[in-house]
Order: structure tokens, then sequence, then C-alpha cells
């Protein structure tokens, strides 16, 4: 379908944006800025070469869904029962601590920022139920257009900030690559890569944003239109990356000062020392891009957590009969899938709010527990993220090579290099990680 215009491209472009607003919150505004604060520009690496190598697994999703009209969990339970089974029994390994990280982030900025006086844990309970209310009055639509404007000015005001920031500073730059191997600096360089630009296995969100961006807009599925979405929101997130990265490096690195554990002081902290090099006129800017980072995530993973887990449970259970191709991409009905489209859609959505509600007790119950530890909640939450990610990259890559993927949605031999490059990358760190950790 041809699409004209900036409004028309505005108009395409969603479940990358989804993803973007997702991935853009802790890893890029805690973990890239601390990069850049204690290492310089000596992890840029890092950040280029991770999104580099997890680039395929993420597009492998969205090539599934716009070429197969089903969800990547659909092409799970193809391969095997076994495959969704582990998924389901993996995910909840990080669902809890990801939903508490990002909300604990980003009620510390909410009271730094608008002076709000209650403690973290009230407010990460209010923020909850903003969010809550969100999804449930305006659902994907609200969801949709909300994030693109939210990743606009974001944009926007990081660039900026960036830029003056540039102009300000006065020391040398060190571009150097330092490869940490062993203690607490190779913990945060698997932490740094855990959530750059997110984990793996949003992938899975993505796909399920694809689809429900079809039955939002009722249109068929435009295979290179969604594939032009999903990288606009993956690349964005590297830029953006760069961006926070480059601001801890200018405005914090060699400074000797440090952040502190708790969600509020760090917020604090980072706003203060960002104002003190830029000036106080930058506080809004610098709050601005802060805040909508953070609120976009917290919003976007509560509804794709309980929307994943609930829609896994369901297809479980269920026999999917193998969908004809004839060359072009189709959309599930009826007829094709063999079963019941609507009690389908009532079962998910029965799960999503059955999950919605197992989700939130266990991010309070954690929220609970660690609240004053900002640092210690976030390198849990990433760690355990980049040590699942074999799983999903291996299975991705097995599904779209494999027997159940359209052939002109298939990879070609550069795109199957880079996924072997990032196989071999990812495992290999995961492995030097776990080798540290047990001798």
């Amino acid at each position: 379908m041809e699409r004209k215009g900036i409004v028309g491209f505005l108009k395409m472009l969603g479940p990358g944006l989804l993803f973007a607003g997702a991935a853009i919150g802790v890893s890029h505004l805690v973990q890239s800025t601390r990069a850049g604060a204690g290492y310089g520009f000596t992890l840029l690496w890092a950040v280029i070469l991770i999104l580099l190598a997890k680039y395929p697994f993420f597009e492998f999703g969205t090539r599934y869904t716009a070429s197969k009209g089903e969800t990547l969990l659909s092409g799970y339970k193809r391969m095997g029962s076994w495959v969704l089974w582990a998924y389901l029994l993996i995910t909840p390994l990080t669902m809890f601590t990801i939903q508490a990280a990002v909300t604990v982030v980003t009620a510390g900025l909410l009271i730094s920022v608008f002076g709000i006086a209650l403690s973290p844990f009230v407010v990460s309970l209010l923020l909850l139920g903003l969010c809550l209310i969100i999804l449930y009055v305006g659902k994907y639509s609200v969801l949709d257009t909300f994030i693109k404007v939210i990743i606009i000015l974001l944009t926007i005001s990081t660039f900026a900030a960036v830029i003056f920031a540039g102009a300000k500073f006065q020391g040398s730059l060190d571009f150097s690559p330092y490869v940490p191997t062993q203690g607490a600096d190779l913990i945060f360089l698997i932490a740094l890569m855990g959530w750059m630009p997110a984990p793996v296995d949003m992938s899975v969100w993505n796909s399920i944003w694809a689809e429900a961006k079809q039955k939002s807009t009722k249109e068929d599925f435009d295979y290179k239109s969604s594939l032009l979405d999903f990288r606009v929101g993956y690349w964005t997130t590297l830029v953006i990356a760069v961006f926070f990265l480059s601001l801890g490096a200018l405005v914090m690195h060699n400074t000797g000062q440090s952040f502190p554990d708790s969600s509020t002081g760090f917020a604090a902290q980072l706003i203060k020392m960002y104002t003190a090099a830029l000036g106080n006129w930058s506080f809004w800017l610098i709050a601005l891009a802060a805040v909508t980072t953070m609120f976009s995530t917290t919003l976007t993973c509560l509804d794709a957590l309980p929307r994943v887990m609930g829609r896994a449970s369901v297809i479980a259970g269920m026999n999917l009969p193998e969908i004809d191709h004839k060359g072009t991409p189709s959309t599930l009905d009826d007829e094709k899938i063999g079963f019941n489209q609507s009690a389908f859609e009532n079962k998910d959505k029965k799960a999503y709010w059955i999950w919605m509600g197992i989700l939130l007790v266990g991010t309070i119950v954690i929220i609970a527990f660690l609240i004053g530890s900002l640092k210690t909640l976030v390198t849990v939450a990433t760690v355990a993220s980049f040590l699942t990610t074999p799983f999903y990259a291996i299975a991705n890559y097995t599904l779209i090579t494999g027997k159940h993927t359209p052939d002109f949605a298939k990879p070609k031999s550069g795109l199957k290099f880079l996924s072997w490059f990032g196989m071999i990358f990812l495992t290999g760190f995961a492995l030097l990680y776990l080798v540290n950790l047990i001798f």
C-alpha cells in the first residue's frame, strides 16, 4: 500500500515505536548514562555491537508475524510444544524484576521532578494504577498514539541536550575500547548489554503489537511497511542510547561523584549534575527526556508482559494446523486456523487480565523489598535477561529459517551471517559471566 507524506508515514508506524517506547528506559537512562559517567566513551563499542548482535532476532519476530499473520508464540508452538513451554517457564524468571525496575526508576524521577511528598513505594503503586487505567480505557489505539508523541519529544530533547553539553565540554575524549573480563566491570558490562536495547524476548512483544496494529487499522499486513516500521523503532533506540551515553561522558565522567542507590536519590543526582553542567535552564529539558522515557517504558511493559504470557498460556493448549502459503502475507481467520476465532479472543482477553493480576502482585512484592536498592534491582533484572538471551536467539533463528516460515520472509545470507555472529557473541559473553561467577 502506498503511503505519502509525513502524516502517512507516522500513521504507518506503530509496533516499531511501541518497541522503542518499551526499550528506551532503564537500559538508556540508567545504564547508558552510567556507562558514560563511569567509563566515558570506552564502552561505546558495547552499545553498538550489542545492538548489531541482537538485531536479527528482533527483526525475525516482525518478519514472521507480517508474513504468516500470527505471532512468534504460535511459531514456537509449531516448532514443538516444548519450545512454548520453555518460554512459559523462562519468562516469569525475569518479568517481575523487569516491571519492578522500570516502575521504581519512574517513581523516583516523578518524585524528584515534581517534588511529590509521598514515599517511592506509594508513588510506584499510584503509577501502576495510572498505567492500568490507561490500558483498560484506551487499549492499543491510545497506546499507539501516545508512544509516537513521546518518542518524538524524547529524540528532540536528548539531541538538544547532547549539542549543548558538547559545546561546553573542554576536556579530552577517549574512544579506545575497554573490554572487561572479570570483576565488577564485567558485571556492569553484562548488565549494560542485557537490556541494550532490550531483552530479546521483546521480539515476542513486537510480534503481538504488529498483530494488534493490523486489527486496529482494519488493513491487511503490508510486509515491507512492517519491516520499515520495526527498523525505524529499532535504530531509534541506538541513536538515543548513544545520546544518553554521550551525556554521561560529557557531563559526569571524571567528576568524582557517584549515584545514590535509591531511585529518588539517583534521579535527583542525575538531574542535579546535568543542570549544574548545562545551566538551570536545562532542568525541564532533562526532566522531560527522563520522565517521558521511563513512563513510556513502564506503560508498555505493563501491557506487554501479561499480553505475551496470556497468549502463550492459551496457545499452549491448542492445536494449530499449518497455514498455506501462496507467496503473499495472509492473516488468520476461522477457516485457516480451524477453530473459533471469537472464542480464542475471549480466552486471550481473560488470560491477559489474569496475568496482569499476577504481574502486579509479583511486582509490588519485589518493589516492597528492594525499593531502596536500585542498583541491585537493576543488576539482577538485566543480568537475568542477558543470560536467557541465547534461548530466544536460537528459537527465533530456527523458526524463521524453518519450514513454518514462507520463503519470501526468510533471511538472506548477510542476515544469516549476522545471526550466527549474534548467537556466538551472546552465548560467549553469557558463558564468560557464568565462568567468572562460579570460579
